[in-house]
């Protein structure tokens, strides 16, 4: 992996959270490495907007409420869209992978991060079952950004179960070949992850 991608994966993971400052040397030492082609993912970064300067450190951007509703916005249609082409496109193999992911991801009920990970396997692996390549670059972009996000819905209580059940039902979905019920059942998904946010989000105020 490139710096760029390292770093990406550190904040994608919480090694680096939103609001924490990435330096330079330090990230060098980390990965391994040496400072120019740090640098050079940092500005990356900056300008695609996971960074942003706050006098002259890089720090981890955070989401607005505005940016945060925004991106479930697009996040929701480029999902739903994966799910119907998933049903369309995945072959039998990829259906019965995401069926067993989410019999496995219930080991992880009562570890939101753990939970949290596996959950964006198994959105990724729908990205891929939907089979365009172009999708899911667009989707790539998306999930970069929701990395930016300070905390996981899954960590509301009894939001894990719930996503599970959720994920169930889009797999049974696309195992199915229903389109329509693919892609519903993603927006709904989606719908209630993003409510427990909102709940979470005016709960902390």
């Amino acid at each position: 992996m490139d710096a760029h991608a390292l770093i990406l994966d550190a904040i994608d993971s919480g090694t680096y959270r939103p609001g924490d400052r990435l330096v330079e040397i330090e990230l060098a030492e980390r990965f391994g490495m040496s400072r120019t082609p740090v640098r050079e993912a940092l500005q990356r970064l900056e300008t695609q907007g996971v960074l942003r300067r706050d006098g002259r450190s890089l720090i981890v951007a955070t989401l607005s409420h505005d940016q945060m509703a925004e991106l479930y916005a697009v996040r929701t249609e480029l999902e739903a869209l994966a799910a119907r082409l998933a049903a369309k496109h995945a072959a039998a193999e990829e259906g019965r992978v995401l069926a067993r992911m989410v019999d496995e991801d219930a080991a992880f009920l009562g570890d939101a991060r753990a939970l949290a990970r596996a959950n964006r396997r198994f959105h990724r692996q729908i990205h891929l079952a939907s089979h365009n390549r172009y999708l899911i670059q667009q989707l790539d972009m998306v999930h970069r950004s929701m990395a930016l996000m300070a905390t996981t819905s899954l960590a509301a209580p009894g939001r894990g179960e719930v996503a599970l059940a959720e994920h169930r039902d889009i797999v049974e979905a696309i195992a199915a070949g229903d389109g329509d019920r693919a892609a519903d059942a993603l927006r709904s998904h989606l719908s209630s992850a993003f409510e427990t946010r909102l709940r979470e989000e005016a709960r902390a105020f």
